[in-house]
């Protein structure tokens, strides 16, 4: 299956390192950070605080996106986009939810279009 790549703001401005970086290593990195001192590990605070306090920030980064979308420059909406990211997968890892079983429901509903796979839920 194919990995997407994550582009940081750097990389796609100037087209410089990090061009084999992936959501994966992303993932990896949250790992990483969770079980580090939470004197040095931002990701480890966040965790430590609990399921609801990553929601809580996930959903704050899910409104500062969609208002970047709208009004600010793309770079800004591109930095938004990583925070988001790393934030969802704060609140997988707290889960305990890795992202290839996401990526296995992705690719499960990908055998249909969007609306069949929308009306195919519960409450569709």
């Amino acid at each position: 299956m194919r990995e997407l790549h994550i582009r940081t703001r750097r990389e796609v401005v100037r087209g410089t390192a990090m061009d084999d970086f992936t959501i994966y290593d992303l993932e990896r990195r949250v790992d990483e950070r969770a079980n580090a001192d939470p004197d040095v590990s931002y990701t480890r605070k966040l965790l430590d605080r609990g399921v609801a306090q990553c929601a809580k920030k996930l959903g704050e980064e899910a409104v500062e996106l969609a208002l970047a979308s709208v009004i600010e420059s793309r770079e800004r909406l591109i930095d938004e986009t990583a925070d988001l990211l790393y934030h969802l997968l704060v609140v997988l890892k707290a889960r305990d939810i890795k992202l290839s079983e996401v990526e296995t429901v992705l690719g499960a509903r990908a055998s249909q279009t969007g609306l069949q796979e929308k009306s195919s839920r519960k409450g569709g």
